[in-house]
């Protein structure tokens, strides 16, 4: 990774952007994208950016089912103040959930991971005998295709 961008003007831009130009108009994203392809250091921090995004979305998710499982645990053990602790991991389950709205909705990494999730479909159909692909819907071949 090079260590300075290669046009400072726009990648103060885009680190301003946390290095997310889904919301951008499609016309005006090019010039984004161009400067992405060409500038090793902002890729790499654009990289960095949407791993921590999704890191915290599954650490958000996981630590919502500790407390999903602790819940039922309890409930099952009814163990002494066994309401405190159910108020406790319900608590806890709500606070997680909301993380994990608030990281899916502040960031794009539901977007990147839907469009990973397109790219490896499109190299499985590709990989797909002739006869196999032909029977696939036109529906399902445009969602793959990102139409």
């Amino acid at each position: 990774m090079s260590s300075q961008c290669v046009d400072p003007i726009v990648g103060s831009i885009l680190a301003g952007w946390r290095y997310d130009i889904s919301g951008i108009a499609p016309e005006m994203r090019h010039d984004y994208e161009d400067h992405f392809a060409a500038c090793a250091f902002c890729r790499g921090r654009q990289r960095l950016h949407r791993t921590i995004d999704i890191a915290l979305m599954v650490l958000a998710s996981a630590s919502a089912a500790v407390f999903l499982l602790a819940f039922g645990v309890i409930h099952h053990f009814e163990p002494h103040h066994a309401l405190i602790l159910e108020l406790a991991a319900a608590a806890g389950f709500g606070l997680s959930a909301l993380i994990w709205l608030a990281v899916a909705v502040a960031t794009p990494a539901p977007l990147v991971v839907a469009d990973a999730a397109r790219l490896r479909a499109r190299q499985l159909h590709d990989r797909l005998p002739e006869e196999i692909r032909d029977r696939i819907p036109e529906q399902i071949k445009l969602k793959i295709s990102g139409q």
